[in-house]
């Protein structure tokens, strides 16, 4: 594989653009990927750039229909990225840094279609009556990422069921989004928006939404936010056996990554209510814990092992 140390100026310089922004706004992301090889964190980040755009499209001010059309505008641009119609000179340094990853590595760029029918969910206010829903959502706007991620990492020669590990990648990156929808509860709330399934709100008594500092009179908030936890911890339970499958410095990245949302769901699950009263998030010196423990290996060993000891048996 040619080394992106050896691309064209226009193609480098797209690269740090891409780069730039994962720094500024993906700070979990951020202390995942820079324990990549230059040619992965390179790609990783132009990955990110571009899921970045499609996420603060949805998120934006914009009224919806202009929402839908810059969305569709995006998917026409991922498009010509797809058909090899867009020149490293384009104007577009993520489009650029993109259609260059693309060429280095199996990435595939079709779960970046799913993106963006996940925030075009997103923009049309959609909300989901159970888990089997709300899960197609999260495999569009998170599992996609898995998926991407792992055309970037490959897998190991002999990784035990390797032909799982697209599946593996999904999972967690399941994982990761109900972690998120978890912290982000109350500012989805104030954004009018709604992701955990009607029939978990409606068990627990929580149908009057989460705009509050304090939870719903009447409600079993933290029933709720329990139940939830045992299920993002089932997800990242799967997820994990991704793990072994990988090489020691990919796993090193998946660990740090998953590592911090995987701490951040423990500190959720230990004072529930505290997503009512703000972000919950680790401090920085948790974060790099994390990573410097997910570049020892201790984590894919350690699962590694124990799938070892399911095969005997």
């Amino acid at each position: 594989m040619e080394a992106t140390a050896h691309a064209s100026a226009p193609v480098l310089a797209a690269y740090r653009y891409c780069e730039a922004i994962t720094g500024q706004q993906a700070r979990n992301f951020a202390y995942g990927i820079r324990l990549l090889p230059t040619d992965k964190r390179h790609a990783m980040s132009a990955l990110y750039a571009f899921s970045r755009r499609v996420d603060d499209i949805g998120d934006g001010g914009l009224e919806p229909a202009a929402k839908q059309q810059r969305l569709e505008d995006t998917r026409a641009l991922l498009a010509r990225i797809k058909d090899g119609r867009l020149d490293e000179d384009d104007t577009d340094p993520v489009a650029v840094a993109l259609a260059d990853a693309a060429r280095r590595f199996p990435v595939p760029l079709d779960a970046l279609d799913e993106l963006i029918d996940g925030v075009l969910a997103d923009v049309r206010g959609e909300t989901y009556e159970t888990w089997d829903e709300l899960k197609v959502y999260c495999r569009c706007v998170a599992g996609a990422i898995g998926r991407l991620s792992l055309g970037v990492f490959g897998t190991v020669p002999g990784a035990p069921d390797p032909e799982r590990a697209a599946e593996y990648a999904d999972t967690l990156g399941l994982a990761l989004q109900l972690t998120n929808i978890l912290r982000d509860v109350r500012e989805d709330a104030g954004n009018g928006r709604t992701y955990l399934p009607a029939e978990d709100l409606a068990k627990f008594g929580c149908e009057a939404g989460f705009a509050h500092p304090v939870p719903p009179p009447g409600s079993d908030f933290a029933g709720l936010v329990h139940h939830e936890v045992q299920r993002a911890r089932a997800l990242f339970a799967e997820g994990f056996r991704l793990l072994p499958m990988l090489d020691r410095r990919s796993g090193a990245c998946v660990a740090a990554m998953a590592g911090i949302y995987h701490r951040l769901l423990t500190r959720i699950a230990a004072d529930p209510e505290a997503v009512l009263r703000g972000r919950v998030s680790l401090p920085g010196w948790e974060k790099a814990f994390v990573a410097v423990r997910g570049l020892s290996g201790l984590d894919a060993r350690a699962i590694g092992r124990r799938q070892a000891v399911r095969r005997r048996g």
